[in-house]
């Protein structure tokens, strides 16, 4: 009697291995990016957001929208007095400002 080996007689079990070794493989070669992906999510928020609402002079509820259809985030605060924005989201939170007409918004350090 001939045993097959068990990539024959398991060909989707083995096409799924062999995919997620490569995926494996993918999220090593790009940890960088990755890893900065939560950071990423918050900064880009805040200056959309920041510039929607102070340079394109929007409403609020409005780039509230339009920032969290593309994001998801677990907070978004805006001091409209000081014309600033915090988002905060994946664990790490980032602030834009408005500076003036000719400069628009800009992220914070």
């Amino acid at each position: 009697m001939s045993r097959r080996p068990w990539v024959v007689r398991h060909p989707c079990a083995s096409l799924l291995l062999l995919a997620l070794l490569g995926l494996l493989g993918w999220g090593w070669q790009e940890r960088v990016a990755l890893g900065a992906f939560p950071d990423i999510l918050s900064a880009y928020s805040a200056k959309e957001y920041c510039s929607c609402r102070y340079v394109m002079h929007n409403d609020a509820e409005y780039c509230r929208g339009y920032v969290r259809q593309f994001l998801p985030l677990s907070e978004l605060r805006d001091e409209a007095e000081r014309k600033r924005v915090s988002a905060s989201g994946l664990g790490r939170s980032h602030s834009a400002a408005w500076l003036g007409e000719r400069q628009g918004c800009r992220l914070e350090p």
